[in-house]
């Protein structure tokens, strides 16, 4: 390579300020366009999370290639008909459903408070080691 090549071409942009403010304005075009994309695919994901989309990256691929306009009742309209038309996308439903216990688990006794109450009475009364052993029990199936 030439090393007088790099000023020579340094010489030609100094000497074509038309021609670096083009290039700058394309290159700013192309960012404007860039972050639009950028925004609509955030508001595609953001819907389509919460409609429920499974597979997010699939389902923003789709919308993009169906979605001509970045207005939110086109992305509405989009996700909308994105979920009649695949339904594999989403899930069966959107409400998430509470965890069940496991057979580990032990449940609770089903004693009331009053009970409670009232082995601590006759535990505090009689000072009996085994009146305070079942009050404490019936006391850490509370706590």
């Amino acid at each position: 390579m030439n090393a007088d090549a790099a000023p020579q071409s340094d010489e030609k942009n100094a000497d074509d300020p038309e021609g670096q403010l083009a290039q700058a304005n394309q290159q700013i075009a192309q960012m404007y366009r860039d972050l639009d994309d950028l925004q609509l695919e955030q508001k595609l994901t953001r819907k389509l999370a919460a409609a429920g989309a499974i597979d997010l990256e699939a389902a923003v691929l789709v919308a993009k290639a169906r979605i001509s306009g970045a207005t939110q009742a086109e992305i509405d309209v989009c996700v909308a008909q994105l979920r009649k038309e695949k339904a594999y996308l989403f899930g069966g439903s959107t409400e998430t459903t509470a965890a069940r216990r496991t057979a580990s688990v032990r449940d609770r006794v089903t004693t009331s408070p009053t009970a409670l109450e009232q082995a601590a009475q006759r535990a505090a009364k009689t000072g009996s080691r085994a009146d305070l052993h079942h009050y404490l029990k019936l006391r850490r199936n509370f706590l």
